[in-house]
């Protein structure tokens, strides 16, 4: 429902809110640059590649780690990468880049 001046917030929307949680600040950009670089290469999905073949542009790049930098996993994302093991892995379903790394994949030749 679009908000407009004379919108009344129905009682559902109020309850909604108060169970919301408060916005957490954004993580350090240069952790999650570096953590984005790690997804990539343990999903197998070349960053470079994208770049040169127009697939991953400078801006997409830069919101793929701003969405890194505002997601609430950003922990468990962590020890998932500390985690032993080889690549290609399938990328966790709780990762906000997700659909990116998987598009981003099929898009890169092998």
């Amino acid at each position: 429902m679009p908000i407009t001046p004379h919108h009344e917030p129905r009682m559902r929307d109020l309850r909604l809110a108060h169970v919301s949680p408060r916005p957490r600040p954004l993580g350090d950009v240069t952790v999650h640059y570096w953590r984005v670089i790690r997804m990539a290469r343990a999903t197998g999905t070349d960053l470079v590649a994208a770049t040169s073949d127009g697939a991953l542009t400078q801006q997409a790049w830069a919101d793929m780690v701003q969405r890194c930098r505002a997601c609430p996993w950003a922990d468990g994302c962590g020890r998932w990468l500390d985690q032993a093991a080889q690549p290609p892995r399938d990328t966790p379903r709780t990762c906000v880049n997700r659909r990116h790394f998987a598009m981003l994949h099929q898009q890169t030749p092998a």
